[in-house]
């Protein structure tokens, strides 16, 4: 492997381990991009964010949004660094660039906004363009796109499964003149989500598959954790998850837990007839991942 190829493997490092923001890839451009044009090497800690922040304005103008980028920056990132072997501390919140970053400066500049592009993509799919009301309205016009679209993405991380599973049952709800609200975030580790109600019900989301009565007793002990023990006995706790077998759906219900899959959120999709309802779900969705992924820098 050769030096501007083991750069490259750091950054690929970087992405993976990135949650809500891609916060390292974006340090190290911002760094690059100041090393390629006046050869500094030494960075202070407000000299890193002043980088970093610049990155983050490049690549909005590039990406054409801002979602997945632009996280907070903290003094620890500086050192957090050292672990993909970009910066070294020479100092009090002074780091220097290491080699052989500096080597391949311009070519790398040129690479990471287009990795990282294709990574986000990769990641959220088609949500960060559904910030385009004209967007929406052609895709929610499409009923068979639309149910593609929903059955894709959904598939595609936890925290999709979540939010469009969220998005298909609020509008759904709607039309009983029922409310329902986000109450945790996305990506907690797996945890799932809550989502509260009007109407004293529950729904946890959790990207999971339930096949056997043990992991059913693993669910339900977790969910005895998280919710009071009246309102499981009230029947009042829905469990919205990936898959699960008709005999362990029949075990839950006999234990008054109710649960929706993957299958039936699609099927609740598939009933919304007027283009204003698929709409509706698509600008959901925008919002929700927005107001988790979008940029805290302007």
């Amino acid at each position: 492997m050769n030096s501007e190829d083991s750069c490259k493997s750091s950054i690929e490092r970087m992405l993976k381990n990135s949650q809500t923001k891609v916060i390292a890839p974006v340090i190290t451009l911002g760094l690059l991009v100041e090393n390629s044009a006046s050869g500094k090497a030494i960075f202070t800690d407000s000299e890193i964010r002043k980088a970093y922040e610049a990155a983050v304005r490049h690549l909005k103008e590039y990406l054409g949004h801002d979602v997945h980028i632009g996280a907070k920056y903290y003094d620890a990132y500086g050192s957090r660094m050292s672990r993909y072997g970009v910066l070294e501390s020479v100092g009090h919140l002074k780091y220097e660039l290491l080699p052989p970053y500096p080597e391949h400066a311009k070519s790398l500049c040129g690479w990471i906004p287009k990795r990282i592009k294709k990574h986000i993509e990769d990641r959220l799919g088609v949500v960060p363009l559904l910030h385009d009301p004209a967007r929406r309205a052609a895709l929610a016009g499409d009923r068979k796109g639309f149910l593609k679209l929903i059955s894709d993405q959904i598939n595609k991380t936890s925290a999709n499964f979540e939010i469009f599973s969220f998005a298909v049952i609020k509008v759904h709800l709607e039309k009983f003149a029922c409310k329902i609200y986000r109450d945790t975030r996305t990506a907690s580790h797996d945890k799932g989500v809550d989502l509260s109600t009007n109407f004293g019900v529950v729904y946890q989301v959790k990207k999971l598959r339930i096949y056997t009565e043990s992991e059913a007793e693993r669910v339900y002990g977790e969910l005895k954790l998280n919710f009071d023990n009246e309102r499981l006995q009230d029947g009042n706790v829905i469990l919205v998850i990936d898959d699960i077998s008709k005999e362990v759906k029949k075990y839950l219900i006999d234990i008054k837990v109710q649960s929706i899959s993957k299958d039936d959120v699609l099927k609740m999709a598939a009933n919304f007839d007027e283009p204003e309802d698929r709409q509706k779900v698509l600008r959901i969705v925008y919002d929700e991942f927005r107001r988790e992924y979008s940029s805290r820098i302007r």
